[in-house]
């Protein structure tokens, strides 16, 4: 068993009276990825919402490296070492593409030196070349980037991403998808929402699969009789 960096126990989360997390259970290692798989609607989105702080949880613990921060503000959290990489990216376009990247510094604790997104501009070139430009240039692939650059700034401990490669080129899909599998092998724990399951399989350690606001299968993402049970209950 490797080091859990995020411990989640019987987490329950309401919009109004629909109860769209119903006691979801997990962890995730450090230097893991875990994907959570199913159909839209059954609370992939709000179960990163309520892990990142921005939805409350109605009860239940969510747990950063031993440390408890279920109903937490979300720039505590930020700065707690846990990143989110949502689905719509949440990129400024009123600013350019350096502006977007040193709002990542806001999730470090203490000094925010600029010289930390040196290493960042290094693994991105596209970016490095735009840095100047507003971020409404970029196109969806590069703003993808954009927004995956920005969290590694800050070199989270723990990053929640959601649908990455949602409307994006099958070229592109693969660059963003050797990006997390980079993030897993420095040490990152990574949970990974997306309905490319096939793609997101390939880049798994492990998997759940919500229905209905909980976990009804899980697995070994490596093993192939999991995997194909996995595919037959989404009929793909």
């Amino acid at each position: 068993m490797g080091e859990t960096m995020l411990h989640i126990r019987d987490l329950n989360s309401h919009y109004g009276l629909s109860h769209v997390i119903q006691g979801i259970s997990l962890d995730v290692q450090k230097g893991e990825i875990l994907g959570v798989f199913g159909r839209n609607g059954v609370g992939k989105t709000t179960l990163l919402k309520n892990i990142a702080g921005w939805v409350k949880p109605s009860s239940g613990s969510i747990r950063l490296d031993g440390k408890d921060i279920g109903g937490s503000e979300p720039d505590a959290i930020n700065r707690e070492g846990l990143a989110i990489v949502p689905e719509d990216r949440r990129i400024f376009p009123g600013l350019t593409v350096q502006e977007n990247l040193e709002l990542g510094l806001l999730g470090l604790k203490g000094p925010k030196p600029v010289s930390k997104l040196d290493p960042v501009l290094e693994r991105f070139p596209r970016l490095a070349e735009r840095v100047r430009q507003p971020a409404t240039t970029l196109s969806g692939g590069e703003q993808q980037m954009l927004a995956m650059a920005r969290i590694m700034v800050a070199d989270p401990r723990v990053v929640l991403i959601d649908e990455p490669s949602e409307g994006l080129a099958p070229m592109i899909v693969a660059e963003i998808f050797a990006i997390v599998r980079e993030m897993r092998d420095a040490g990152c724990a990574i949970v990974l929402v997306e309905q490319n399951i096939h793609e997101a399989l390939a880049v798994c350690d492990r998997f759940v699969l919500i229905e209905r606001g909980t976990i009804v299968f899980e697995g070994d993402a490596e093993d192939e009789p999991t995997r194909e049970k996995l595919l037959q209950k989404l009929a793909v």
